[in-house]
């Protein structure tokens, strides 16, 4: 297993949903990637036992927590605690890139 990964190089694009990619998993925490082309999103849902982040690498974006509404660019980081609502948006004119990471990781 390597323990390094450039992101870029699992950077990529579907026209029907979110582009996912998983950096590296193990039973304790998910890193990957998300995609949104333009005016793509990721409904709202919730992790019940979960805990969940977004920083955005590339792009812009509307991140949903709860009631809070984020508008958010690169270096920007998101938390989700787990059971609250989220999803993501982008909002801008070229592909929004996010680190995700997620602890425990799915089952």
């Amino acid at each position: 297993m390597s323990i390094q990964r450039d992101y870029r190089t699992l950077v990529g694009a579907d026209p029907e949903r979110v582009f996912k990619a998983t950096l590296f998993q193990s039973p304790r925490l998910l890193l990957g990637l998300n995609c949104l082309q333009p005016g793509q999103r990721q409904e709202t849902h919730l992790h019940a036992h979960q805990d969940k982040f977004y920083f955005v690498l590339e792009g812009q974006g509307e991140i949903i927590v709860g009631e809070e509404v984020v508008r958010a660019g690169p270096g920007l980081a998101v938390w989700a605690p787990a059971g609250a609502e989220h999803g993501v948006t982008n909002i801008g004119v070229h592909r929004l890139v996010l680190l995700v990471g997620i602890s425990p990781a799915p089952a």
